[in-house]
């Protein structure tokens, strides 16, 4: 361990109430994607009172707190990601009485390891050890909003990639001068290291909004003269039920959806049914494959009763791309292994759910941990922290070690990985490939 590093280490060590106190703040009061003012007010007065150069408003309630370095050769810049929302979860002991909106996704323990890594990584002496940028950013709306919400921010704000905060904030151009993202997230694949270091491989998604157009009529006295869009819908879905067994085990096909309006009154044959089916898989080309499936399903069941099938798909995130344990996560690790365990991904490792950090992947290189500290199940009434030095303190000194070891020596670590990394999309592909997806 060199001194700038036992420095990273102290500073936080020397700040752990702080952060604690932050943590349980930010757990205590949860908001939905998009609608996070508090939380992205209080992560703003946290950057300025680090002296870090803060903008705000990015993809409606994002913030930004950047930390320049020594510039005296080409460095690199890094974002460090934390997320602001939380996930509606009704039954969780703290959910929101309001908006039945709970951190039951750890979301808070992320920002609080950001904020560690910005006390850590803005002390004058670990800076000037530094060479690039580092951007401290909080982002909106990680977890999917409903199409109500993203119609709002479409309207209000004028959000075009309202599916997610990460894809937003691309399209806007603050990941442009971004070399390099740093993420971390409690355990989504299963391990039980108090560490797993790499990028885990996981599904993407898309979802449709179907609407089912028949035609109004008594359902007593005249239904022969309706057209019962909810019984097309019903078809629809045993239809795909049947297809289900075709999803090729490889692939993670994940195809479920919920009935968002049944018709209007129960003695009028439905006129008009809507449905949300989210469809993710493992790879670009077999999500596209099953939309195709979809369509023709809900189509097929449509005309079957002289129906409409209304079929808009609502872009959501892209698969994840493994990314195996950079050596800077090794390192940082290891320093640390007398108070936590870890481990490094393997490429046998899925994690079935979606998160957009994939549309990251897909443009630049993503260092990536999770970790431990905590019980229950993510999304649900029973997640809680049980360990807050794993949760909070550990990763903080994981997130300042990683990005002390990418920027030193002339950003050494951190250019080779930018140089090694071929990305699928520029932002500008990756812009259009949404918009085509939309309209796929």
């Amino acid at each position: 361990m060199d001194a700038i590093e036992r420095k990273i280490l102290d500073a936080i060590d020397a700040r752990s109430g702080e952060l604690l106190e932050f943590a349980e703040d930010i757990f205590r009061h949860p908001e939905t994607g998009f609608h996070e003012v508090r939380t992205s007010g209080k992560t703003a007065e946290q950057f300025r009172r680090l002296g870090l150069s803060v903008r705000e408003g990015l993809a409606v309630t994002g913030v930004e707190g950047r930390l320049a370095c020594t510039l005296d050769s080409p460095g690199a810049h890094i974002a460090v990601i934390g997320e602001l929302d939380g996930i509606v979860c009704r039954d969780h002991p703290y959910a929101d009485a309001a908006t039945g909106c709970a951190h039951a996704c750890g979301h808070h323990a992320q920002l609080t390891a950001m904020l560690g890594a910005a006390i850590a990584l803005s002390d004058p002496a670990v800076r000037s050890a530094l060479c690039g940028e580092i951007s401290f950013l909080a982002v909106p709306a990680e977890e999917y909003v409903p199409d109500s919400t993203r119609r709002e921010v479409e309207s209000a704000y004028g959000v075009k990639f309202s599916g997610s905060g990460k894809s937003e904030l691309i399209r806007t151009g603050v990941f442009d001068t971004v070399d390099i993202a740093m993420t971390c997230h409690v355990h989504m694949a299963h391990s039980d290291a108090g560490l797993l270091l790499g990028n885990v491989a996981a599904n993407g998604f898309l979802s449709k909004k179907i609407i089912m157009h028949g035609k109004a009529s008594h359902a007593a006295i005249a239904p022969w003269n309706g057209i019962n869009a909810l019984n097309a819908a019903t078809s629809g879905m045993n239809m795909l039920g049947l297809l289900r067994e075709t999803f090729p085990d490889d692939e993670h096909i994940r195809v479920h959806g919920i009935l968002l309006k049944g018709g209007d009154a129960v003695n009028v044959v439905p006129e008009e049914v809507v449905l949300e089916e989210m469809i993710r898989a493992g790879s670009l080309n077999a999500i596209k494959r099953v939309c195709g499936q979809v369509n023709r399903v809900f189509e097929g069941a449509a005309h079957a009763f002289g129906a409409k099938a209304e079929i808009r798909n609502m872009p959501g995130y892209l698969p994840v791309i493994a990314r195996p344990a950079d050596p800077a996560l090794i390192d940082a690790a290891e320093l640390l292994k007398e108070e936590v365990s870890y481990e490094c991904a393997t490429p046998s490792m899925f994690n079935g759910a979606c998160t957009d950090v994939g549309d990251l992947s897909h443009i630049m290189p993503v260092v990536n941990f999770t970790h431990g500290g905590f019980c229950g199940s993510l999304h649900a009434s029973d997640f809680a922290i049980t360990d807050p030095v794993r949760a909070y303190i550990i990763p903080a000194k994981m997130m300042a070690l990683t990005a002390y070891r990418l920027l030193k020596d002339h950003a050494a670590e951190g250019r080779k990985i930018i140089s090694e990394f071929t990305p699928v999309f520029t932002a500008e592909e990756y812009i259009h490939f949404i918009e085509e997806m939309a309209g796929a």
